[in-house]
């Protein structure tokens, strides 16, 4: 009987079915794990935001704009005489504004103003970027809306949280408010330099005129203020207000809010930039604080510094000048009576040049004119003529003795008209710094 022959067998090829459920497992798992992350983070968010959001300050103060605000006080025909403030805010309506001012502000400021809802992830991610390579935070990326958040609900502090916190809050202000409510509070309660705040009073500060009868130059200037009002200040840095005006005008263009041929034109324009007067100083500064005073006892320096009371009074500009006038005139003559104390000082032949140069400064701020009392310094002593000449700066003058017969040495013991002096050196000598009044 024959041996069975073996049979050979071939063994199962199981390995390639198992590589695909191995995969697939691989696959489940690496899903599983994103989602549990991704879950996590979003715990990790959501509880971030709310630890964050339970001691932000509401936005409901908003909503009852109540700003410090200028109180004036007002002579007998209406004139304003003085003004108390903490803030020289003046506030006006959005349609008072012209909408070439808010277009400036707009392209300077938040072109995608219209566009985002309180926050512009281009501009973060851009100033992130930048503060990155600084190593420091340099750039915040704000919007306008976040600069209203951090003006009126945050702190000044640049940090992460802060910013997380500036967010939030810009992203409930969108949702509380309009886009023409966020650019009035923007626009009356920002910051522009030299004690303004708003555009009105900064149209005021720097050109002398209401907000609603500026020029496209002028709009670009004003435009150009908010990012550092210090540094860009027209009165103190022209040039470098100049180069921020032109970037206000290059980006209007850029985003077709005016022509090259505008901005051309607006570039050429001489802006009339002068100081706001100090018209507490130049009235009748006497009868205006004796008002304030009286307000302040009456009512607290709070309410007199930010309500903006109207004060009416009973006085009369130019009886109250008349009589300040005669007043000081009265005064001259007892002092003089009393004679001449001398020089404030006597200078060395090598200091007037130095000394007469920065007279001449004080003198090209504000000019001389009939009236001023100033210093001068005497170059010569003319006994013979009877005359001292004087230098003012670069300008010279002379008294005559008829002038300065009262400037005798003081003595109580002896009456004035009978102790005039004869000749100008029994008073003055050369180098001698005296006040003179001007002619």
């Amino acid at each position: 009987m024959d041996a069975k022959k073996p049979v050979s067998r071939k063994p199962a090829e199981r390995r390639p079915a198992r590589k695909p459920r191995r995969f697939r497992r691989f696959i489940l798992f690496f899903v599983v794990v994103v989602l549990l992350l991704g879950l996590t983070g979003a715990a990790a968010l959501v509880a971030g935001y709310y630890y964050i959001s339970e001691d932000l300050p509401k936005i409901n103060s908003l909503m009852d704009y109540r700003p410090s605000i200028i109180s004036k006080v007002f002579a007998d025909d209406n004139r304003v005489i003085a003004e108390f403030f903490k803030e020289r805010r003046i506030v006006v309506q959005l349609n008072e504004v012209p909408p070439l001012l808010v277009q400036a502000f707009i392209a300077a400021e938040d072109s995608r103003f219209y566009q985002h809802q309180g926050f512009d992830p281009f501009s973060i991610l851009r100033a992130f970027l930048k503060n990155l390579e600084a190593g420091t935070i340099k750039q915040g990326g704000s919007t306008i809306t976040q600069q209203v958040t951090r003006s009126f609900l945050l702190t000044p502090e640049r940090s992460y949280i802060r910013k997380i916190k500036e967010l939030i809050l810009s992203y409930r202000i969108e949702k509380a408010f309009s886009k023409d409510e966020i650019l009035f509070l923007y626009l009356n309660q920002i910051y522009l330099g030299h004690g303004a705040y708003g555009v009105e009073a900064a149209a005021q500060n720097y050109f002398g005129k209401s907000v609603g009868d500026l020029s496209l130059a002028e709009c670009s200037m004003l435009a150009g203020l908010p990012q550092a009002p210090s540094r860009y200040s027209p009165f103190r840095y022209p040039d470098q207000a100049r180069q921020r005006q032109l970037y206000v005008l290059n980006r209007m263009v850029e985003e077709g809010i005016v022509t090259a041929e505008q901005a051309a034109e607006a570039r050429g324009a001489v802006l009339d930039i002068k100081p706001r007067r100090n018209i507490y100083i130049e009235e009748v500064p006497y009868y205006a604080e004796y008002v304030r005073r009286t307000i302040e006892a009456r009512y607290g320096t709070e309410t007199l510094y930010t309500q903006g009371l109207r004060i009416y009074t009973a006085v009369n500009l130019e009886l109250q000048k008349t009589a300040e006038e005669e007043v000081l005139k009265g005064l001259i003559a007892l002092d003089r009576r009393q004679g001449y104390r001398g020089p404030l000082k006597t200078l060395r032949a090598d200091e007037v040049e130095a000394f007469c140069r920065e007279l001449q400064a004080e003198i090209d701020k504000k000019p001389l004119a009939p009236g001023m009392v100033t210093r001068g310094v005497v170059l010569q002593v003319n006994d013979s003529a009877k005359v001292a000449t004087v230098r003012l700066g670069h300008s010279q003058g002379v008294i005559a003795l008829a002038d300065m017969e009262w400037a005798r040495k003081p003595n109580p013991d002896v009456l004035h008209t009978a102790a005039k002096i004869r000749r100008p050196g029994e008073a003055l000598t050369p180098g001698d710094v005296i006040q003179v009044e001007v002619k």
